[in-house]
């Protein structure tokens, strides 16, 4: 119970301890009418152990409240379910939990907030208990109804707030209480900051984002259970590439905005590695017997994160890898559908550095009947005539108990044997890479797989993507140590016609694909724009610096050459002359220098670089940052990992994206 009584002079105001954070208070002598606070909704977050409570936006505010509104005037007996933060979230509300719908995660508490405290080492305004809210809310209206203040309330667990005036309250702590709002012993004596609203207290509450969704993109992790230097996963990832997103369509899409052409990208992320590393492989035990116990904690990271790799080229592992995307990415298409009936957009993949060579053997492996036919299909079986090989799968071979490799072999051998496809099923497309490697007498072309990959059955995705963006990615030296050498200009992935290949110029990991398509052309990869609308300015510096010493370069073979032929003075007939009378050794020469000038600054375009993204380039590089210049090998595994943060990476895939809607790019003013 909370005793509520009006004192005078309970704390000597002079005192350091009582005046210790005060806030100056502009004393108005008309005293505002009692109107009651506007709650606003928080949920919590758990990082580094330290509870982190953070707004709604108001809009997902506004629908909680409303919710919770109806429910307690029709009796509050029956859960109310709320989609938040873009559908990707549920809260029940009477439950006060919030659930995530895509991927695994715990529920976090929900709070309807109208109080918030903040002590001297808080960053931020923390809420407090919606009943120890409703107490204060109480005694705020006394306050302001009977006029009288000075008031202070004693609650039995220790704390005592005064409520001094209209704008000053402050919570004091016992010396001797210990309880979770405590942050140190020191801080026990000295009072706490408390505000009524959340108007009154300093909080990013986040824009609501728009309903209207114009693409959906699944985004792939690559090797471990960590993303990023900072070791998030990849639903804090996806977030944080989310959020710059949206802060883009805002800056660099406004018009298309307002006139109601531009809503959003979806991105949602795609976990394999908990699959992977999970009670039903039991890979993790397996390895963890036959570990050395020295040097554990760098051990123990090459089982996570390393061994990743590894898993892929095995049969077994790389089976379930494979399954584990498709499903997954399958599993949230279905889904997002059901949420978003109303969605009509197209769907793009993303893939970072063991993702990308996933999706990359996946989409290689699709077939153009795949897809939405393909599942109608399935939903349909008698309209179409069971083929022979259908009368015996690999599910069929598992029930009789053998294992993966002997099946795969019998199926192949089947296969094989009938030499015939199923009815209605288009001619196979010729495969991917032409010629055959000079280091082995192996013909790639005569495989099923096509690009020397594991011979695995590749599960069909139930859409045709219309983008694939690959994020610091070893395709190209993965297909090179397959022993393959060349890409076919003409081959283009089966059901999906466009591929980027983006990077930082400093990965480790990265590795260009246009080389292996064009390979007489030493093609200079694309420049991505920096989002601000310039090249970065040490860049600027370096490409000026380049051009001077070139220029500086010609001027002085031309004096060189003139000063030559005054002193030799050759018969004309001794060397054939050109137009301009430069010997054919000179004009060469001329020639070389002035395509190396050309090719470096005007960015060769004219070149076909085959219809991997429908004959448009494909190798795009990020600008470094000025400080990643002067050590490259300091910020090669950083650069690994930037894309998720990088604005200039999600602005090329925006604007790609609504370049294929119609929408123009806007380049904000400086």
């Amino acid at each position: 119970m909370v005793v509520l009584q009006q004192v005078s002079g309970v704390l000597n105001e002079n005192s350091p301890s009582s005046t210790f954070s005060f806030e100056l208070v502009d004393m108005d002598p008309a005293q505002p009418l009692y109107q009651p606070v506007k709650p606003h909704w928080f949920y919590c977050r758990r990082i580094e152990s330290k509870d982190l409570w953070l707004p709604f936006s108001r809009e997902d505010s506004e629908r909680l409240e409303q919710a919770c509104t109806t429910s307690e005037s029709g009796g509050g007996n029956e859960e109310v379910m709320v989609a938040v933060e873009g559908e990707r979230y549920d809260v029940r509300v009477l439950e006060r939990q919030r659930y995530a719908v895509y991927w695994d995660q715990r529920p976090s508490e929900v709070r309807r907030c109208t109080w918030f405290y903040k002590g001297d080492k808080d960053t931020r305004y923390v809420p407090y208990p919606e009943e120890f809210s409703n107490s204060l809310e109480e005694a705020y209206m006394i306050a302001v109804t009977l006029d009288e203040w000075k008031r202070k309330l004693e609650f039995p667990s220790g704390e005592t707030v005064i409520l001094h005036n209209p704008k000053l309250f402050m919570q004091y702590q016992p010396i001797t209480l210990q309880d979770e709002w405590v942050s140190s012993p020191s801080e026990q004596t000295r009072p706490r900051t408390v505000k009524r609203s959340v108007d009154n207290i300093t909080a990013e509450i986040p824009d609501g984002e728009p309903e209207k969704i114009d693409h959906l993109v699944f985004m792939v992790h690559g090797i471990g259970p960590a993303c990023d230097i900072r070791f998030r996963s990849i639903i804090q990832c996806v977030n944080d590439f989310r959020s710059a997103s949206l802060s883009l369509l805002g800056s660099h899409y406004r018009r298309g905005q307002e006139e109601g052409r531009v809503g959003r990208v979806e991105f949602l992320p795609v976990d394999w590695h908990s699959a992977l590393h999970g009670d039903a492989t039991g890979v993790d035990q397996d390895i963890q017997r036959i570990t050395l116990p020295s040097i554990s904690r760098l051990r123990h990271f090459t089982n996570d994160t390393l061994l990743d790799l590894f898993f892929y080229n095995s049969p077994t592992y790389c089976q379930t890898i494979v399954d584990t995307v498709a499903s997954e990415v399958n599993r949230l298409h279905s889904l997002f559908k059901q949420r978003h009936p109303e969605f009509t957009g197209a769907v793009s993949v993303v893939g970072h550095s063991l993702g990308s060579l996933i999706l990359f053997d996946l989409l290689t492996n699709q077939k153009i009947g795949s897809g939405e036919t393909e599942m109608d299909e399935c939903l349909h079986p008698n309209l179409h005539p069971v083929s022979p090989q259908a009368l015996c799968d690999d599910t069929d071979l598992a029930a009789l108990g053998l294992p993966l490799g002997p099946r795969k072999k019998i199926l192949n051998f089947i296969q094989k044997s009938l030499g015939q496809q199923s009815p209605g099923t288009p001619p196979r497309q010729r495969p991917l890479l032409r010629g055959q490697s000079s280091t082995s007498a192996v013909d790639y072309e005569y495989f099923d797989v096509g690009i020397g990959q594991v011979s695995i059955n590749y599960p069909q995705l139930a859409f045709h993507p219309q983008a694939f963006f690959a994020f610091g990615s070893p395709i190209g030296m993965f297909l090179t140590v397959r022993g393959l050498k060349r890409i076919d200009p003409n081959y283009s992935f089966p059901t999906c016609k466009n591929f980027y290949n983006i990077y930082h110029p400093f990965d480790p990991v990265a590795y260009r694909i246009e080389p292996m398509i064009v390979s007489e052309v030493d093609l200079e990869p694309m420049l991505i724009p920096h989002h601000k609308g310039r090249k970065r300015m040490h860049l600027e510096l370096k490409e000026s610096l380049t051009r001077m010493s070139t220029d500086l370069k010609n001027n002085v073979l031309g004096s060189f050459r003139t000063a030559w032929q005054s002193l030799v003075r050759m018969p004309a007939p001794s060397l054939p002359q050109t137009e301009e009378g430069e010997t054919s050794a000179e004009r060469s020469m001329i020639e070389i220098e002035g395509n190396t000038h050309t090719h470096t600054h005007t960015q060769d375009i004219t070149v076909q670089v085959g219809m991997l993204n429908g004959g448009r380039r494909i190798d795009y590089v990020l600008q470094e940052a000025p400080i990643e210049s002067f050590n490259e090998y300091l910020f090669a595994i950083q650069s690994h990992l930037c894309y998720w943060e990088s604005e200039d990476t999600a602005l090329l895939l925006l604007k790609e994206i609504y370049d294929k809607l119609g929408v123009a790019f806007e380049q904000p003013p400086q």
